[in-house]
C-alpha cells in the first residue's frame, strides 16, 4: 500500500478534504519564500482540525535550529522535513523523526545520499529546478532512482491525478506527496483533485 501525503496546506477546509479522501498525512510549509507558507498561529489553527492517525509533517528549508525549535514548541509537529542543505547532524537534533529531501538530476548520487542521511526515516525525492527547494509542479526521470536504495522512497515532483498510478508502477515508493498537483492556485487545494488524486493510488 502506497502512502499518501498532501503538502502545502494552509487553509482548514483543504485540509477536511484531504483528511475526508483518506490520505495518511499532510504538510505544513514554514519556509517564508514559499507561497505555501503558514504562520505559527495559522499552523495551529489549521492541525486543530486535524483526526487521530494522521501524520502532520512541518518543512523546512535552511532554518535555524532557533525557528525549528520555536514551531515545536507551539505546533504539534510529528515528523520534519528538510529540503535544503542541512547536514545530518543538524537534521537529527530535534527529538522528532525526520525526512531529507534531494532534489534530484543527473550526477546526483541518491545511494550516497541515503547512506549519509541513514537516520532519516525516508529520502523525498523531487525535482531538480535552479534557484528552488520544491512544490514546482515538475517532475524528473524516474529512471534515475535506483531500485537498491537503503532507505524507504517517498516520491514527490509533478505529480497529479493523471501520472501517479504511472509513478507508483515504475519507482514502487513508499509514500507518494502532492502538492502543486491538487491545486486551483498556489496554496489554495482543490477538493476534487485531492479526491482524484488519492483514489488513483488507492486504486493502483
Amino acid at each position: 500500500m502506497t502512502r499518501i501525503k498532501i503538502c502545502g496546506i494552509t487553509r482548514e477546509q483543504d485540509l477536511h478534504a484531504v483528511l475526508n479522501h483518506g490520505a495518511d498525512a499532510f504538510g505544513l510549509v514554514f519556509y517564508e519564500k514559499s507561497p505555501r507558507h503558514v504562520g505559527l498561529q495559522q499552523a495551529v489553527n489549521i492541525i486543530r482540525a486535524a483526526k487521530p492517525f494522521v501524520t502532520v509533517v512541518g518543512l523546512f528549508v535552511n532554518p535555524s535550529v532557533d525557528y525549528v525549535r520555536e514551531v515545536l514548541a507551539q505546533v504539534s509537529v510529528d515528523v520534519l522535513q528538510f529540503h535544503g542543505e542541512e547536514p545530518p547532524e543538524f537534521c537529527a537534533q530535534f527529538g522528532k523523526p525526520y525526512l531529507k529531501a534531494v532534489r534530484v538530476k543527473i550526477g546526483v548520487d541518491l545511494v550516497q545520499y541515503a547512506i549519509r542521511y541513514a537516520g532519516a526515516q525516508g529520502l523525498l525525492l523531487d525535482a531538480y529546478i535552479e534557484g528552488t527547494h520544491g512544490g514546482t509542479g515538475e517532475s524528473f526521470d524516474w529512471a534515475l532512482i535506483p531500485r537498491d536504495l537503503p532507505l524507504p522512497v517517498i516520491l514527490s515532483g509533478g505529480l497529479h491525478a493523471g501520472n501517479v498510478a504511472e509513478a507508483i508502477k515504475q519507482v514502487q515508493p513508499y509514500a507518494v506527496d502532492v502538492s502543486s498537483g491538487v491545486e486551483v492556485a498556489k496554496g489554495i487545494k482543490d477538493a476534487a483533485k485531492i479526491a482524484a488524486f488519492i483514489k488513483a493510488v488507492k486504486n493502483f
